[in-house]
């Protein structure tokens, strides 16, 4: 396994945990260890959704996104628990603050992986010794497992990793890809889709290798410029840097959540769009951003999907505006069939100093209040508890589902060490 630094190209590292939140559990509750777990929305509701599950119960079948009424089918004997989220970011921040350790070059990815840049660390040790230091600490200090892929750039890296789990590392180099990558199928591939896979195979290419060999003028005619990308990764080419403010670029930021049920009660669907919108508006004041496009994201019961948009003609970035748009879009696309998930996003993101505000004086006068106003109250909600504050006419909170933005939320959160 030698692997040298001191060749003239990069070294890079992709870092990915095996089956995080379920290795989060175990290492909180070592009793679970060995047991078939999964982690499940709502696991008192046939229709919740598994999360993510433990190798022992993926062996027997179990995958993320299935009902939970399919999982315990499979595997009658499936831990169900509920996502602890809290949890997850602080083993998540614990081990991006190992990883920053190394060299400051980390760009995270979502809540459990990312990219380090170790060319420049040839003083701690080869490759290969400073990932099995990693791996082996992280799994010390905090008894969670994890792959690491050793490569010349991210994608080979990234391809790298997936190569051996649990505890794997794995390296490629550019010569290796002929026996290592190529005779992959096409749909294991980073960054192809079951749609793109499709349309790959209609044209005869059904492994890494047939892509890499493929004709780019009929490539981009398929994909687009897509294409011409696509087959230089296949053929190792990936010049992008590992940019540790990479996580803080954004260009929408959104919320979505799975129903207990199917649903076509439409005060049902309002009152989840409102707390959508609410989470949205709530990361958006956050990050000091405003938006122009409002989308909005239906799964119907037989898992079709659809998204429709609109964008405006100014930047918007209060719940109340946000909330007028999304409701439009639903009453507007909605076919009254009944809807399994639901998702709203605020794109053409901008930060607000960067934006001319299009406000009068007096609305700027007001704005100006309610941003300090909003500013004190979640400061003390930082400090007591998100439900210090309380409308007079809501509802008692009902058990949320997990929202599929998790994994940007924490993104959102990253702060470098």
């Amino acid at each position: 396994m030698a692997y040298s630094a001191n060749s003239k190209g990069r070294v890079i590292f992709h870092i990915d945990m095996n089956c995080f939140y379920a290795s989060v559990e175990m290492a909180h509750n070592p009793k679970l260890k060995g047991k078939p777990i999964a982690i499940a929305g709502n696991p008192e509701e046939r229709k919740g959704i598994i999360v993510t599950s433990s190798y022992e119960a993926r062996a027997k079948g179990v995958k993320t996104t299935m009902p939970v009424w399919q999982a315990k089918k499979l595997c009658p004997d499936l831990l169900l628990m509920r996502p602890n989220f809290d949890r997850y970011r602080e083993a998540s921040r614990a081990i991006f603050k190992m990883l920053s350790e190394i060299t400051p070059l980390v760009q995270p990815v979502s809540i459990d992986e990312g990219y380090l840049d170790i060319t420049d660390t040839k003083e701690l040790g080869t490759p290969v010794e400073i990932a099995e230091y990693l791996q082996q600490r992280i799994l010390r200090e905090l008894d969670i497992p994890c792959s690491l892929g050793i490569a010349p750039n991210k994608f080979l890296a990234k391809m790298a990793s997936d190569m051996k789990k649990p505890l794997g590392i794995t390296i490629l180099r550019k010569r290796e890809l002929a026996s290592k990558l190529w005779p992959l199928p096409i749909e294991e591939m980073h960054g192809i889709g079951a749609k793109t896979a499709e349309k790959l195979k209609k044209v005869s290419i059904h492994t890494i290798g047939d892509l890499a060999a493929h004709d780019v003028y009929s490539l981009k005619q398929l994909l687009g410029v897509n294409g011409e990308r696509l087959k230089n990764l296949a053929n190792g080419v990936d010049y992008r840097p590992v940019d540790p403010e990479a996580v803080h670029d954004f260009k929408s930021i959104g919320s979505s959540q799975t129903l207990a049920h199917d649903s076509t009660d439409w005060d049902e669907l309002h009152q989840l769009l409102d707390h959508l919108v609410e989470n949205v508006a709530k990361r958006v004041k956050r990050k000091s951003a405003t938006g122009k496009s409002v989308q909005l994201m239906i799964r119907f019961h037989n898992h079709q999907t659809i998204t429709r948009s609109k964008t405006l003609q100014k930047y918007i970035d209060e719940k109340k505006d946000i909330l007028f748009v999304a409701k439009e879009l639903l009453k507007k696309h909605w076919n009254e069939e009944p809807v399994r998930l639901l998702g709203v996003s605020l794109q053409n993101l901008e930060e607000k100093r960067q934006v001319g505000e299009q406000l009068d004086l007096f609305t700027y006068r007001d704005n100006v209040k309610k941003e300090k106003l909003y500013e004190t109250m979640e400061e003390l909600a930082d400090k007591y508890g998100k439900n210090v504050f309380l409308s007079l006419n809501s509802e008692k909170d009902k058990e949320q589902q997990p929202r599929t933005s998790f994994q940007k939320d924490f993104l959102d959160d990253y702060k470098k060490p």
